[in-house]
């Protein structure tokens, strides 16, 4: 399990890079998903959004999943990457596969790596 440690994250396995105001979904939840075949972003570059909001809906081959914004902030950028190859998420979640950039965000609430380690392991046992 890839885990950054620069990355924060939320118990419903979504990331956050407070250095790029990246997000998307943890290597945890790809892997719990599957094989990621349909990715739409659900927001647009100029659009507020709150912690806990949708931003992406997801689909694999197991099942559907929608991925919620970790922090809040004004979307700057969205990935248009991922709607024609959304097996990015399997291949590299958090450099290729971050969903959108946001600015003016804050981390406080959002677990560390180890935490969130911990988080994950817990839940597989």
């Amino acid at each position: 399990m890839n885990i950054p440690t620069n990355l924060k994250y939320t118990k419903t396995d979504e990331w956050f890079d407070p250095a790029t105001g990246a997000m998307g979904l943890s290597d945890y939840a790809q892997g719990q998903l599957s094989d990621i075949v349909f990715v739409e972003i659900v927001v647009s570059t100029g659009e507020t959004v709150a912690p806990g909001k949708p931003i992406a809906s997801v689909e694999s081959v197991k099942a559907a999943a929608e991925t919620y914004a970790s922090v809040g902030g004004k979307v700057v950028a969205v990935n248009e990457d991922l709607s024609g190859n959304p097996e990015i998420l399997n291949t590299d979640p958090y450099v290729k596969g971050w969903m959108v950039k946001v600015e003016g965000a804050q981390a406080s609430g959002l677990m560390d790596a180890a935490a969130y380690t911990k988080y994950c392991e817990e839940r597989v046992h």
